[in-house]
């Protein structure tokens, strides 16, 4: 949780209100990364700047869980109180005596951050190392490469750790000095009434180090929008609308933080031949009436290879056999089968010759077939 939560307000950022469901949150993101997205944009800064806002918008909106402590934080700011101690500032049960927020602890649960302080006595500032934020992309992929998994490159475009600063936010050869003002911590205290609040650093903006001679490529900030290259190993047996997490591989995390991680969300392009049911493939292959009739042997194809397949005299059309161990082999589990649906072609040109037979064959199951052939 941060102050970020108080001060910006993430619905109006994506013109969605409060009570948008997930999906319409998704559109609007969507929609609005596309117009403000560096790529359609480039060389403007205010472009830029907003498509950053929108993604920290929907990184927070899109999880429910952070979704659900952002409403709440901003629920109880606009209330103007907390939970069991009256509104902001005001009186009653302290006897006139001040109190730091930093020492109600755990009274005011996971709502400390929002003051800068981890726990009794305030031992950590809101301004420390923070973790950058999670990115999102998709990737598509062939039907056979799913199955036996594949390793690629993905190309990103996003907020990435400055190339001449590395992050520092200061311009090569020069220092990044501790603030004086509140020692590094990057918070200092301010008296309200009974309470006592901590609030960012206003010699520092929150950061605890001053930056005298700002970089010259990302300005201050550590970051810079640019495309990545990412190499990114698909395991075996991947399903499509399966999301992988690609570890510290997202937006660069601020004051020394970890990168946040990468989503890649795989879609499987369809297969020619095969049908995907969980680790299982399905196929279909046309027989003629006399294979079905007597029975054959006939050749399938597999993800790995062709296997021999017994079709039994008097097989039905759309009768299935199961063929052990040929479908798909995740990494993890068992291997999925190959199911085999037969369908018995009906030919729709017969020569002079195969329309007497079948006459004859008719007329000797007792088919009265020379009266209807007349019709």
């Amino acid at each position: 949780m941060n102050r970020d939560w108080v001060d910006k307000d993430f619905y109006k950022v994506l013109g969605v209100s409060p009570d948008a469901s997930q999906e319409e949150i998704k559109k609007a993101y969507r929609k609005l990364a596309q117009t403000h997205h560096p790529d359609a944009r480039p060389d403007d800064k205010e472009a830029e700047e907003k498509f950053k806002e929108i993604s920290e918008a929907y990184a927070t909106l899109s999880n429910a869980e952070k979704r659900k402590e952002y409403d709440e934080v901003r629920r109880l700011v606009a209330s103007g109180g907390f939970p069991g101690f009256g509104a902001r500032g005001g009186t009653g049960g302290f006897g006139g005596q001040q109190v730091r927020v930093e020492d109600l602890g755990d009274l005011l649960g996971g709502f400390g951050d929002l003051f800068g302080f981890g726990g009794p006595g305030g031992g950590r500032a809101r301004s420390g190392p923070r973790r950058g934020a999670d990115m999102e992309t998709e990737l598509t992929i062939g039907f056979d490469d799913a199955a036996h998994g594949v390793t690629t490159t993905i190309s990103v475009r996003g907020a990435s750790t400055c190339s001449r600063c590395s992050g520092s936010g200061a311009e090569p050869g020069t220092a990044v000095t501790t603030c004086p003002t509140c020692g590094g911590r990057g918070m200092v205290a301010q008296n309200q009434g009974f309470f006592s609040f901590s609030q960012p650093c206003p010699e520092c903006g929150g950061r605890g180090q001053i930056i005298e001679s700002p970089c010259s490529q990302c300005r201050g900030s550590g970051s810079e929008m640019k495309t990545r290259n990412i190499t990114v190993r698909i395991p075996a047996g991947v399903k499509d609308g399966s999301t992988l997490r690609l570890r510290e591989k997202g937006a660069p995390g601020s004051m020394g933080g970890p990168p946040g991680d990468l989503l890649v969300k795989i879609k499987v392009a369809k297969s020619r031949l095969f049908g995907r049911d969980g680790n299982n493939l399905t196929l279909k292959v046309p027989i003629t009436y006399t294979e079905a009739t007597l029975g054959t042997k006939i050749e399938v194809p597999t993800l790995n290879g062709g296997v021999k397949v017994k079709i039994p005299a008097g097989t039905p059309s759309g009768k299935t056999f199961r063929v052990k161990g040929h479908g798909v082999q995740p990494e993890n589990g068992r291997p999925g089968d190959l199911l085999v649906t037969v369908e018995v072609a009906v030919p729709t040109k017969v020569s002079r010759e195969e329309k007497k037979l079948l006459e004859q064959l008719g007329e000797e199951n007792g088919e009265d077939v020379r009266s209807y052939l007349k019709e």
